[in-house]
Parts: C-alpha cells; structure tokens; sequence
C-alpha cells in the first residue's frame, strides 16, 4: 500500500471518528485555523440552505460536518473502498466487507458508484433526526437491494446474513448460521400480507409500526450503523 493511501485511510478514519464525536456531543469547537477554513463555506450561502432544506441540522451542524468531510475527503466523493475500510476497523472481530456494500449502495442515493456530501448528510440526517417512518424508509431502501421497490426473501436474507457476518464473535453466545433465515422467515410471514412473495414500503412500514416485536428484532441494524 502506498504511503499516499495509507494516508488517505488515516484521514478517512479520523473523519469517521469525528462524526462519532459529532453524534455523541463530544466534538469540541473549532480552533482559529478552522474557522478561517469555514469562512469560505459562508460564502456559499445557497449551499447551506439547499442542505438545511433537506437534513434536520442545523446550519452549524451542517458547516461542522462539511468542514470534516473536506478535510478528509479533499475530493468531494467516498467510494465503496472506503466504506468496506471503514467498517472493517469499527468490526475486527466479523467480516463487514458484505454489509458495508449494501450501506455504502443505501447512502448513494443516485446510484452513482459514490457518495457526495449531500448524500452523507441526508442519509445520517434521517438516521438521527429523522421522524419513525422517514427512517423505516431508509431501512426499507437498505434491504431494496436492487431498488426496485419491493423487498424479496432474498435480499432480506442477504442484508441478515451480512450484519450477522459482521458482527462475528461480538455476538455472545455465537449464533447458528441459521439464525438470519429464521429471522427473514418472521419477517416475511409477518410483513407480507398479501402473500405475493415481496414487500413493499407500505407493508414494510405497516408491520414495524404495528409490530413491537419486529422493530425490537431489528435493532441489530442500529447497532450496525
């Protein structure tokens, strides 16, 4: 690996841990030098209102997060590669590489092949601020694999089976591999009301609000996050 992209990675992660500082309430303010970073950002105001129109945040939130996303990605864009890098040192004891892919295809909103700012903070937007079923919505988008707008067997199976991979011997005691396609059972029997063999939004979003035990089932997936 090159000296470049070891640096890059380095980056990469101290921005991941920044936003953990941002949710948690522990980032602490800026120094002099970044606010003189962030003086240009004010001088694009247009910007700002377009985010704060579309996330929860406030505008220095918002300024807060830019200025690390910048920082550590001078290029604008977070590819696949880094998500897998990201999550890869966040779970040591699984293999992430799997759901990392269908995370990093949930926050790229356009299919694009990567993730911009405005993608990173829309989707973290919904995920923290967001109301119950804006943020059933993101889940249902997470498990719409092929985001055709419905949910298969499948793909349920998939995205379970990834989180399981992931959270590897973190989850004590160890969980049989048939753990993940019992669990897609449940949902499926419960979720699917008219037995047609998919899920759509409104039955996905029907059957967790309804059902306490099937969001309770899914906290894994916030754990995850």
């Amino acid at each position: 690996m090159s000296s470049r992209r070891k640096e890059c990675k380095r980056q990469i992660l101290k921005f991941g841990q920044n936003v953990v500082r941002f949710i948690t309430g522990t980032l602490v303010a800026d120094s002099p030098e970044e606010e003189q970073e962030l003086a240009a950002l004010r001088h694009r105001p247009e910007t700002i209102d377009h985010l704060q129109a579309l996330t929860h945040f406030t505008r220095e939130e918002l300024q807060i997060l830019y200025r690390g996303f910048k920082n550590e990605c001078p290029s604008g864009l977070v590819n696949e590669e880094t998500f897998k890098n990201i999550y890869a040192n966040f779970f040591p004891q699984g293999d992430s590489s799997n759901y990392a892919y269908f995370l990093f295809r949930a926050f790229d909103r356009n299919q694009t092949g990567s993730v911009t700012f405005e993608d990173f903070s829309v989707g973290l937007s919904v995920l923290l601020r967001g109301p119950v079923e804006e943020k059933l919505a993101w889940v249902f988008n997470l498990y719409d694999v092929n985001k055709d707008g419905c949910i298969t067997k499948e793909e349920m199976l998939d995205i379970m089976k990834a989180i399981y991979d992931m959270m590897g011997k973190s989850v004590s005691p160890r969980l049989s591999e048939d753990v993940p396609r019992q669990h897609t059972e449940i949902f499926f029997q419960t979720m699917d009301k008219n037995q047609d063999g998919v899920i759509t939004i409104d039955e996905f979003i029907e059957s967790c609000q309804k059902e306490e035990n099937i969001v309770k089932s899914m906290d894994i997936f916030e754990n995850a996050i």
